[in-house]
């Protein structure tokens, strides 16, 4: 049986926050947010600080989600490239989606531009978080550098996903793959 129960209006103002900032980036205003949360401002202000408090809190709440969609589904059976290649067929796979807008965590270090700001905070600790995934499985693949390849694979990761998302690149004919593969080839993966 379904639960009954409502979402508090903290978890609205995440899902609002999640949403609206995605769509039309980190500069939507508060009303709007209040608005498709069903929250007013005054309990907006109650439940957190600042609208800047909001977005980082909103962000952090979707890294476990957004870490779970690119692991790859059995990792103990998959290879270290298998688990690096799944990761860009997830991303070739979002972005044919009509609503992709590139990764949330990337648009928002590129729209503040502040690294003091708490949402770049978290964008960044979860970008950093990546890289060090990559990391591990270019050690685990037997790469020669693992730290220069885990650098190349988020410049990828973020180039593909920041074109795709501003609809000058459609990721569906290979291209992404192709080049991570060829990165790894290079890289001496196995």
């Amino acid at each position: 049986m379904a639960s009954t129960e409502k979402v508090s209006p903290r978890d609205r103002l995440l899902d609002a926050a999640a949403r609206l900032s995605y769509r039309d980036g980190v500069s939507v205003g508060i009303e709007a947010l209040c608005r498709a949360a069903g929250v007013s401002k005054r309990s907006m202000y109650q439940l957190f600080d600042s609208k800047d408090a909001m977005l980082a809190a909103s962000l952090e709440q979707r890294v476990p989600r957004f870490e779970a969609q690119l692991a790859h589904p059995d990792p103990e059976s998959a290879t270290p490239r298998e688990r690096i290649l799944y990761v860009f067929e997830r991303l070739t796979a979002a972005a044919a989606d009509a609503d992709y807008h590139g990764c949330p965590y990337l648009a928002v270090l590129v729209e503040l531009k502040d690294p003091e700001h708490p949402a770049s905070t978290v964008a960044r600790g979860a970008k950093e978080g990546m890289a060090a995934r990559f990391r591990a499985e270019a050690a685990k693949g037997g790469a020669r550098d693992p730290e220069l390849l885990a650098r190349q694979l988020l410049l990828i990761f973020d180039g593909a996903s920041a074109r795709a998302g501003a609809g000058v690149e459609r990721l569906e004919d290979g291209l992404v793959t192709t080049t991570v593969n060829l990165l790894l080839d290079a890289a001496g993966m196995a």
